[in-house]
């Protein structure tokens, strides 16, 4: 939430500093604000869970569906948000880096949780991570 906070502020210094909020500007603020939402959220999913002492295999796997199908679902509806919202696509590494990789990265901890591939947490962790770093670089590659 930290980073959310600090893309806001950094939108709102260029801003100040004689630069106008550009459409794109206010989509890829609400883009990086929403996204990191959903991954500060999934984080916490899983010790929820727990305290409703379900066995720990259900646990992973109610919170695999409840963090990664809404992250999913924005991932891959990126590239048409971005498009309606600003009338230009997404740069290519953009499509690739944070779309593709970070789509991957949901989809293999669904499949790795429920074919039971790995510790479950390792797992979790490493998809939130992913995602947390695809969305890191996206938002460099765009301040440019």
């Amino acid at each position: 939430m930290t980073f959310a906070g600090f893309a806001a502020l950094l939108v709102i210094l260029r801003q100040s500093a004689g630069s106008a909020l550009s459409v794109l500007d206010r989509f890829l603020t609400r883009t990086v604000v929403s996204h990191l939402s959903i991954v500060a959220a999934g984080a916490l999913v899983p010790s929820i869970l727990a305290l409703y002492d379900l066995p720990e295999r259900l646990a992973w796997k109610i919170a695999a569906f409840l963090f990664g199908l809404p992250l999913l679902a924005m991932l891959l509806t990126y590239g048409r948000r971005r498009r309606a919202a600003t009338g230009t696509a997404p740069p290519p590494v953009i499509m690739v880096v944070f779309v593709g990789v970070g789509s991957l990265s949901i989809v293999a901890m669904i499949v790795a949780i429920f074919l039971k591939l790995g510790p479950p947490a390792a797992i979790y962790a490493s998809a939130l991570t992913a995602n947390f770093l695809t969305l890191a670089f996206a938002f460099v590659i765009a301040l440019r």
